[in-house]
C-alpha cells in the first residue's frame, strides 16, 4: 500500500473510530487495515491511535497527523480534478430524506450515472441530524429549518404547503374559511424525533406567521404515516404540494385556508466545510441542486 493509500485508511479510521466500519467503507478486510495502520505507526515512529474495545481515538500524534494527511489529501483531490478528463470514482454516500429524495433525485439517476459510470452512490433515509465525519456521510439532503453547525448548507429549493384534509373530515367538521374558524377542528400531530414535542399548524398573515396547536388522536413522527392520516380523514394537515398534487387533482384531498397558507420549507444539501470536496461530491452536490431546479422551479 502506498502512502498515499495509507494517508486515506488512517483518516478514515480516525473519522469512523472503528476498524472495522473503515474496512467496510473502503472495501478492504479489517485485517487489511489494522496491519496498513501498524506499518504506518512503525515507519512513522510513533503510536496514532488509541485502541479499546469500544472505540479508536488518535493520540496527540495522531490527531496531529491526521490533519495533515486531510490538507496533503485535499490537495491531491484539487490538483487532480484541476484536469477536465479526470473522472469521479468510487462509493458516495448521501443520507436523506426518503419521500424528497424519491420525488426529486431517484427518477433522474439513471442520467446520473450514465455520465458518471464510476461513482457507486448509497442512500440512506434518516430525518435525524448526523455527524457527517463520523459516521461516513459525504452529505446529507435535510428538509426544514436547519439547527447550527459547522456543516455548510446549499439550498436548493423551497416548498410550497398546503392545509388539507379529506372531503370526509370537511363533511364532519365544516371546511374553515380563515384561522378563526379552526376552533372546533383537529390535527394529524407531527412529533419530532428528538425533542418529542408536537409541530403547531403555521399560517401566513400581512406578513407573520400565526401557529395554532390543534387536538388530535394520532400522532406520528414520519412523513409517510403521516400522509396516511390525512388519507384516513384524521384531521387538518400541512404538507408539501409535490406529496399530494394527484390527491388535489382527484378530489380525495381538498386544500383550505389557501389565503392563510404555511411558510415555505427550505431543502438543503449539507456538507463537512473543507478547502476542496472530493469530485465526486462536488458533481453529485451540482447535479441535485440542477434536479431541483428542474423539478421544483428552483428557490422560491
Amino acid at each position: 500500500m502506498d502512502r498515499f493509500e495509507a494517508m486515506r485508511l488512517f483518516a478514515r479510521v480516525v473519522e469512523r473510530r472503528s476498524f472495522t466500519l473503515a474496512a467496510h467503507d473502503t472495501g478492504l478486510p479489517r485485517s487489511t487495515v489494522t496491519y496498513a495502520i501498524k506499518e504506518l505507526e512503525t515507519r512513522l515512529g510513533a503510536r496514532l491511535l488509541q485502541r479499546t474495545t469500544r472505540v479508536v481515538k488518535p493520540t496527540l500524534d495522531g490527531e496531529a497527523y491526521y490533519r495533515r494527511c486531510l490538507a496533503i489529501l485535499e490537495d491531491i483531490e484539487e490538483a487532480e480534478g484541476a484536469f477536465s478528463g479526470v473522472q469521479p470514482k468510487g462509493m458516495l454516500r448521501v443520507e436523506v430524506q426518503g419521500t424528497i429524495a424519491r420525488h426529486f433525485l431517484m427518477p433522474a439517476l439513471p442520467e446520473f450515472f450514465a455520465r458518471y459510470p464510476d461513482v457507486e452512490l448509497s442512500l440512506s433515509e434518516s430525518d435525524r441530524w448526523v455527524d457527517l465525519v463520523q459516521e461516513g456521510v459525504d452529505c446529507a439532503l435535510r428538509y426544514g429549518k436547519l439547527p447550527d453547525s459547522d456543516l455548510v448548507a446549499r439550498p436548493v429549493a423551497m416548498l410550497e404547503r398546503l392545509t388539507c384534509a379529506t372531503p370526509a373530515y370537511f363533511a364532519r367538521f365544516g371546511t374553515p374559511t380563515d384561522i378563526e374558524s379552526l376552533a372546533g377542528h383537529r390535527a394529524v400531530g407531527i412529533r419530532s424525533i428528538t425533542t418529542g414535542t408536537l409541530a403547531p399548524l403555521e399560517f401566513m398573515e400581512k406578513g407573520d406567521v400565526r401557529t395554532v396547536s390543534l387536538p388530535g388522536t394520532l400522532s406520528v413522527t414520519g412523513p409517510e404515516s403521516y400522509l396516511v392520516g390525512i388519507r384516513l380523514g384524521l384531521g387538518l394537515a400541512q404538507v408539501p404540494r409535490f406529496h399530494i398534487e394527484e390527491e388535489l387533482k382527484q378530489g380525495t384531498l381538498v386544500a383550505v385556508l389557501q389565503g392563510f397558507p404555511p411558510p415555505s420549507v427550505p431543502v438543503s444539501l449539507l456538507y463537512a466545510r473543507s478547502r476542496q470536496l472530493s469530485p465526486r461530491v462536488r458533481v453529485f452536490l451540482d447535479w441535485a441542486t440542477r434536479e431541483f431546479a428542474a423539478r421544483s422551479g428552483g428557490m422560491a
